[in-house]
């Protein structure tokens, strides 16, 4: 359940797929809902769009309390000083834009009219921007790009488990997907 100093605990590997799927998807399904014709329908695909973003922030943030109170399993010792720095500082860098890609969404749901608030039909979700049409696209644009970054950083860090599971095969894929240490 819990992380050691060798290997991913059960929560945190959930953390990481579940995670890891729904932000794949999301870019995927919002490069599908802004290349597809205007239609009546929009605002509702958006609006789901919106709502399993408001997940993400909040499943992102439950993943970062837990990584404070769990330790983070060691680098193989024999990795160089400069690839343990990347691994982290890309580690690092796949929260933040997280949270900055969500964060640029729901400011766009805010100045966008009408907003995307209603989260699922049960409740509005309180929006930090005020309508404004200049600002809505603004927020958009970066959302996109930030998204982009986000989907390179993905990339890179699938490139590195891969990596590490067919070139170095030191077990480090292994211990997210099954907690297996070798």
């Amino acid at each position: 359940m819990l992380n050691t100093t060798r290997c991913w605990g059960a929560v945190a590997r959930v953390f990481h797929w579940v995670l890891g799927a729904a932000i794949i998807g999301m870019i995927a399904y919002g490069w599908w809902m802004n290349d597809f014709p205007a239609r009546a329908d929009r605002f509702f695909y958006r609006s789901i769009h919106a709502d399993i973003g408001y997940l993400v922030l909040l499943f992102t943030a439950l993943r970062l309390i837990w990584k404070v109170f769990n330790p983070t399993p060691a680098l193989p010792a024999g990795a160089p000083v400069w690839k343990r720095a990347f691994a982290r500082l890309n580690q690092w860098s796949l929260y933040v834009l997280t949270f900055v890609v969500v964060m640029l969404g729901w400011a766009h749901s805010g100045a966008h009219k009408p907003d995307y608030a209603d989260f699922f039909g049960l409740f509005r979700v309180p929006q930090f921007t005020v309508e404004n049409r200049q600002n809505a696209g603004d927020f958009e644009h970066w959302h996109i790009y930030a998204a982009y970054v986000l989907l390179a950083l993905i990339a890179l860090h699938v490139l590195g488990a891969l990596y590490h599971r067919f070139i170095k095969k030191d077990g480090v894929l292994e211990r997210m997907v099954d907690g297996r240490v070798q």
